[in-house]
């Protein structure tokens, strides 16, 4: 199944309106979400802090600082069936 980790944390307004972009997408295909807050980890603010929110399709970074569902589906449909 394809995995899809978006990168952000607390507060993050554009982090948020990712997360809705990305359910809204889940709501019409399956793939497996993991949210992670880059607050919480040193090594992950620093590598994603200031590009946030970061959006990975199974271990490729596919987007930075927003996307739109149309872009995310696109991304889906190349690497799932």
């Amino acid at each position: 199944m394809t995995e899809v980790v978006l990168y952000g944390k607390a507060g993050c307004h554009l982090c948020d309106d990712a997360r809705a972009v990305v359910q809204d997408v889940r709501s019409r295909r399956d793939f497996e979400l993991t949210e992670v807050d880059v607050s919480l980890d040193p090594v992950l603010n620093a590598r994603y802090g200031e590009r946030i929110p970061v959006v990975v399709v199974d271990g490729v970074e596919a987007f930075e600082l927003g996307l739109s569902a149309p872009e995310l589906e696109r991304v889906l449909a190349t690497v799932s069936p």
